[in-house]
């Protein structure tokens, strides 16, 4: 569909999916949900002074082709973050760093999938001189799907890693659905910025052109926990650097950064001090926090859609609390009964909140972490 009737002179674009928010001259989106319908909400979103409605069966379609005509029409600079892990914190931290040159847009939050991608490109404005988009999978072909409606010029896959194995199949699976972004850039003349410490990362870029950086070690000063923050703060630093942010205004920036959505935070609490990480966890996530994790107290929750290899992956974990003799283990999640965890285990945060109200922890250096499902935050007040 040809778009420019809507996008042509225009600053700026309204638009959204909530009949609740429609105001005059915006575009209202009307998806249909499994609990939802927003096409019950079209006469009154036209009664609102909505300018443009997208209604019917293939309104996300609709939506995703809106976005991509958007995205020519302002023809700025995007970069594509992906990744196993980091990628939301590694997305934060280049826009902080590029933030102190310029005016850039980024994914908000956890929009990052093939609604949460055309949203965060229709919010960028004129205005705007480059974006940030976050791309999430959990399937083959997610990040092809992606890359096609964002059009990013730039790409940074911060790793790979043995997450959502229900949907890819495979660690090989994971691979080649993330090396989609490659594969648009290189099919398109972009390049990437690539971690020469990851050998897959490598043998996913294959002849791309790159933008090379180290690991390195993690700055101090920061508000970011644990050691496994350095790639993401490493990533940040080159991206900057390339932007033309030196690399002392790059610091200052990174350690003027404060996490939030429980993610890698600092939590000092009246009677515990918690490390919450509690937003995502896969088996590659879970084993760099417990190996960077210098406390004495571990409340985890079951990784999810792992399919097969749920129970070899829930009993490596285990196996590395035995082996680092932890002091005081709780775990959340089904997933850990069939293992040889000799921890309380609890069927979920419920079970695990009356427990804590019974036997409060006091004194305590706390790791939270669990897949997002587990809703593992429910515990904060109670620590």
């Amino acid at each position: 569909m040809d778009w420019n009737f809507l996008i042509k002179n225009k600053e700026s674009l309204n638009v959204t999916t909530d009949s609740r928010k429609v105001t005059p001259g915006c575009v209202f989106v009307a998806l249909k949900g499994e609990h939802f319908d927003g096409n019950d909400f079209v006469e009154q979103a036209r009664k609102d002074g909505a300018e443009y409605i997208i209604s019917g069966e293939n309104a996300l379609a609709e939506l995703q082709d809106l976005a991509r005509a958007w995205r020519r029409e302002l023809g700025l600079p995007i970069l594509g973050i992906t990744g196993t892990n980091g990628k939301t914190t590694t997305k934060e931290l280049c826009a902080a760093v590029l933030s102190t040159k310029y005016n850039i847009y980024y994914t908000q939050g956890n929009l990052n999938n093939q609604l949460g991608v055309p949203l965060t490109l229709l919010s960028i404005t004129r205005a705007h001189e480059m974006a940030i988009v976050e791309m999430g999978a959990s399937h083959p072909g997610d990040i092809k799907e992606l890359v096609e409606i964002a059009e990013p010029n730039y790409g940074l896959i911060t790793n790979v890693g043995r997450a959502h194995l229900q949907g890819f199949g495979s660690f090989e699976g994971v691979m080649k659905t993330k090396a989609e972004l490659y594969d648009f850039l290189r099919a398109h003349g972009g390049f990437c910025f690539r971690n020469m410490d990851n050998p897959y990362l490598a043998q996913m870029a294959g002849d791309l052109k790159t933008v090379e950086y180290h690991t390195g070690t993690m700055p101090e000063g920061t508000h970011l926990v644990g050691g496994y923050n350095a790639e993401n703060v490493s990533a940040a630093i080159c991206v900057g650097a390339y932007f033309g942010v030196s690399k002392e205004a790059a610091l200052v920036a990174i350690r003027a950064y404060i996490p939030s959505n429980n993610r890698s935070q600092l939590l000092q609490t009246e009677r515990n001090t918690v490390v919450v990480d509690a937003y995502n966890a896969n088996p590659t996530s879970m084993s760099a926090a417990i190996k960077a994790f210098k406390g004495d107290c571990y409340i985890l929750g079951a990784m999810r859609e792992l399919g097969e290899y749920s129970h070899l992956e829930h009993q490596n974990i285990v196996n590395m609390l035995l082996e680092r003799k932890a002091d005081t283990v709780l775990l959340v999640g089904d997933e850990y009964k069939d293992t040889t965890a000799p921890y309380p285990i609890y069927d979920n945060v419920e079970a695990l909140c009356e427990a804590l109200r019974t036997s409060p922890l006091t004194g305590r250096t706390i790791l939270l972490k669990g897949s997002r499902s587990n809703q593992l935050e429910k515990v904060i007040p109670l620590l």
